[in-house]
């Protein structure tokens, strides 16, 4: 299914559902600005804890 036909299924479900003022109100609710790809992962980066990562992933190397 292309991703035309998925939002018109989708939408024409929402005003089956909720109506069209509520369909309207929630189309509209503000949405989070996302943080640039890089950004986000550099961020991830500062936080990672790299030896246990590579034991989750790769299972410990100790031992």
């Amino acid at each position: 299914m292309d991703e035309d036909t998925l939002i018109r299924k989708s939408i024409k479900v929402l005003i089956d559902t909720l109506g069209p003022v509520k369909t309207i109100r929630f189309l509209n609710l503000p949405r989070k600005k996302r943080i640039e790809s890089v950004k986000r992962h550099r961020e991830w980066q500062k936080m990672l804890d790299k030896d246990k990562f590579f034991n989750e992933v790769f299972g410990s190397t100790e031992g």
